[in-house]
């Protein structure tokens, strides 16, 4: 199969092109720039010049392939409303070329969007309304499911690990080398969900070769994971105090990140290791942490 992939040489879609490859599929990958450009080449991976505000590179692209993946995203957080909607579009524009094709098309959600403070599952649609976050990926595939196109959505953890990670980890790794101390809310006792970069790249394949219409997926191996154990293995590796503070403190200590750090927002992927005999394999977040390699 050719697939179309945006984000193709970032952290999470450079790894699903290898494991594209790796399965005998062809890829036509995003690029942007020159450096983009080789470094699909270099992967094994054809090059489809644009960007995500380049509505005509996308429609043009995914109408050139078999199957679309989109995990591009604008990870600039100063703006985020406005990316969110450049995202917004950009499945839109895509999935304009994909009406009637009966061609599968991927995009890329997150748990942490779907309902805070409650374990997660694959059946429950996220928060909407005056409550409901920016990022507007999901609404916008179920528009496009509404024009007869083949649209699956994969929800990603909010920490996405693994070697090249730029996320929220590294975030967090930066502000307690800033501070001088590795800091958690309250009890900290709130809680993430992880995968590793490989077992989510190997989730997207498998959506891209199974799923059905309209079905949602969790790219998650561990349903939770403590904020406050973190913030403990970012403070041994940094050798800072770990500390907790007040959460009218949180904004003057975490700034904008303040949301991210109180979020609560475990998940189950039980109905898509079920589905699709997708079992994570890698190593866990803190272990992952614990080698080293992020605070080199």
């Amino acid at each position: 199969m050719k697939v179309f992939v945006t984000g193709a040489t970032g952290f999470v879609g450079s790894a699903v092109v290898q494991e594209l490859i790796g399965a005998s599929h062809q890829v036509l990958g995003l690029a942007r720039s020159d450096s983009a450009a080789q470094a699909l080449l270099v992967a094994g991976a054809d090059v489809h010049r644009g960007d995500l505000e380049d509505l005509d590179s996308l429609r043009a692209g995914a109408a050139a392939a078999d199957g679309v993946i989109h995990t591009g995203f604008i990870h600039d957080f100063a703006r985020f409303k406005e990316v969110c909607e450049v995202d917004r579009q950009a499945i839109e524009a895509i999935g304009e070329a994909l009406v009637g094709s009966d061609r599968p098309f991927i995009i890329t959600s997150g748990t942490a969007l779907v309902r805070p403070g409650q374990l997660a599952t694959e059946d429950m649609l996220p928060v909407t309304g005056v409550n409901a976050h920016p990022r507007r990926s999901e609404a916008a595939a179920d528009v496009v499911a509404g024009k007869d196109v083949r649209v699956s959505s994969i929800r990603l953890a909010p920490s996405v690990h693994g070697d090249g990670d730029y996320g929220f980890v590294p975030m967090l790794i930066s502000i307690a080398r800033e501070k001088g101390v590795s800091a958690y809310i309250g009890e900290g006792l709130n809680r993430w969900n992880a995968v590793h970069r490989l077992d989510a790249a190997k989730l997207y394949r498998l959506v891209l070769e199974n799923a059905t219409h309209g079905a949602r997926f969790h790219a998650v191996a561990e349903e939770e994971i403590t904020f406050r154990s973190i913030a403990e293995v970012i403070g041994k590796q940094l050798n800072v105090p770990v500390m907790s503070v007040l959460p009218e403190e949180a904004a003057g200590h975490f700034g904008w990140f303040a949301g991210f750090a109180g979020l609560d927002c475990p998940a189950s992927s039980q109905l898509t290791q079920e589905k699709l005999n997708w079992h994570p394999a890698q190593i866990t977040l803190l272990d992952d942490m614990e080698q080293g390699n992020y605070f080199n």
